[in-house]
């Protein structure tokens, strides 16, 4: 399999939008930022200015990368969009800001974060293992922050609610700075999961 291409790429990120995060992730953050510069792709995010959210896209832009945004109208009104972005996409709903963020891209990584992040990446894993999104999710499990989350995926699967292959359906990293290698080592999934999506008895 040959490495995958991220040069003008759409990459997502998930993560939160806390300011009082600790500063370990926020160092991680930037890290992940100089990489996704590095590879050539575009950032798309919250859209937000605060927390990792507003950090990560920040480091891009400063970096010479580029991000774009995807923010509810009702977050604007407010005046949470981040200021240094102008490629912006505004909808009306959190759903359809979790529809954006994940139209046309070619992957997408989840950093630690809240019940956003949360909601964010369940509904990314469902839609893989329906078929209808099948590029690479990467979880970024800085610190074991998602290790209570990945054991109990991994109960899901013990106690068959969900197939052993389901396992598969994203891809575990330590560290943001390790989240772009595993994505271009991470073929795309076969469409026909939709065919293996169901515990059959």
């Amino acid at each position: 399999m040959s490495a995958r291409d991220l040069r003008g790429a759409r990459v997502t990120v998930y993560c939160a939008g806390s300011a009082r995060v600790a500063q370990d992730y926020v160092d991680g953050a930037s890290e992940l930022a100089q990489t996704l510069v590095d590879a050539g792709a575009v950032l798309v995010f919250g859209g937000g200015k605060t927390g990792l959210m507003g950090h990560i896209a920040t480091e891009v832009i400063q970096r010479g990368g580029k991000a774009s945004g995807v923010m509810p109208q009702f977050l604007k009104d407010i005046e949470m969009d981040h200021p240094l972005v102008d490629d912006f996409t505004f909808v009306q709903t959190m759903a359809e800001r979790k529809a954006g963020l994940l139209a046309h891209t070619e992957a997408l990584i989840a950093l630690p974060g809240g019940c956003g992040t949360l909601e964010e990446l369940a509904e990314a894993i469902t839609l893989k293992r329906l078929g209808q999104y099948l590029k690479p999710v990467v979880i970024v499990n800085q610190n074991g922050f998602y290790d209570d989350l990945l054991r109990q995926l991994k109960r899901m699967v013990d106690e068959e609610f969900m197939n052993p292959e389901h396992l598969d359906l994203w891809t575990v990293v330590d560290h943001p700075r390790d989240a772009v290698a595993a994505i271009t080592s991470t073929s795309d999934l076969s469409p026909d999961i939709l065919h293996r999506a169901a515990v059959k008895a």
